[in-house]
């Protein structure tokens, strides 16, 4: 084979090394801002529990496509297929952020080293969005298994599965970590593509938005244990009056 019909065998060197690179940081970027903005919405949509099981069972039915059904209630394939979808987004991230993972002893201790030595606070963020989406890649899994396994959502269903399934352990795990992850990821993506040159200020609203949704994510877990510590079992899934 010639040199000039030789083709490249890497993808770490070169034009094709650098080409492959700058796509991979694309769609890790538009994954994780996916991500994002599913987590902002998936929390407060969780979060209308907190204006009573009506009010969440016509969300789940909207969601569920209910507005197209001749019963009005909603198709639990849909969230099935969407658990899907997200779960696919989530491999798809993960895997593209291992690209940068420390994958040597040597490098830990470079990294730990530079941590130590210089204490600089994007690098500190970075860090620990690392270890958090280790951690998530298996908490997210589970999550995703579960609703996939076991569509079915509903003020009875869902405080059900959190209270009597034992959910509210995955739970209080998995709230902080997301949160942690999601917020850097977002601050990073927001600095990394030029939205926004003011690190102080996307730092105080991640922050911030931190604090709120920590809250909201709390209030929303108390409130369905409350009401799944309520139910007689078996448990009927919720009637709206």
């Amino acid at each position: 084979m010639s040199e000039k019909t030789r083709v490249p065998t890497a993808i770490n060197g070169g034009p094709f090394g650098q080409a492959w690179s700058a796509r991979a940081d694309c769609l890790q970027s538009l994954t994780g801002a996916l991500l994002g903005a599913f987590l902002l919405v998936h929390m407060h949509f969780e979060a209308s529990i907190l204006l009573g099981k009506e009010t969440f069972y016509r969300f789940v039915q909207v969601l569920e496509g209910g507005m197209f059904s001749a019963t009005g209630h909603g198709w639990p394939l849909v969230t099935q297929i969407f658990s899907v979808l997200i779960l696919v987004i989530v491999v798809v991230h993960a895997a593209l952020a291992l690209r940068r993972f420390p994958v040597q002893l040597g490098q830990w201790r470079a990294l730990r080293g530079f941590m130590s030595n210089i204490k600089h606070k994007d690098t500190r963020a970075w860090y620990w969005q690392m270890i958090t989406g280790f951690i998530l890649f298996f908490l997210v899994s589970a999550h995703l298994a579960t609703m996939i396994l076991d569509p079915e959502i509903g003020p009875h269903l869902s405080a059900d599965r959190v209270y009597n399934g034992h959910a509210w352990i995955l739970y209080v795990v998995f709230l902080p970590v997301v949160l942690v992850h999601g917020l850097i990821g977002l601050y990073r993506v927001i600095l990394k593509w030029g939205v926004s040159n003011n690190r102080s200020l996307i730092r105080t609203i991640a922050q911030v938005l931190m604090i709120y949704l920590l809250c909201l994510g709390s209030l929303s877990l108390i409130t369905y244990i409350s009401i799944g510590s309520e139910l007689t079992l078996p448990v009927q899934p919720f009637i709206p009056k």
